[in-house]
């Protein structure tokens, strides 16, 4: 093989896992509901990004003022109720 052929190979290599990474969506544009999500990153205590069910990715917002993302941490399990892409209420699943 030539050292170009060589190169490009290694490029799209390289390229492979971020094309595989999830989508990341609006919190807006998820539907009213009730969702099972696993937690990727705690942003602060009003913000966490998750991973749906459906493999898109999302940041959403506590919704209301005693809705608190401090306990949380990265790989729980959360059941929660979105409307209007705010976290209303959150049930935590996960055994610590």
């Amino acid at each position: 093989m030539n050292r170009n052929r060589l190169l490009a190979i290694f490029v799209l290599a390289s390229l492979l896992p971020a094309a595989a990474r999830a989508v990341t969506v609006a919190a807006t544009s998820i539907a009213d509901g009730t969702y099972t999500v696993k937690v990727l990153k705690v942003v602060d205590s009003k913000h966490i990004d998750v991973l749906l069910d459906n493999g898109q990715e999302a940041t959403l917002p506590a919704g209301r003022a005693y809705v608190d993302f401090s306990k949380v941490q990265p790989n729980d399990q959360l059941k929660l109720s979105l409307i209007d892409g705010n976290v209303m209420v959150y049930l935590d699943l996960t055994s610590h």
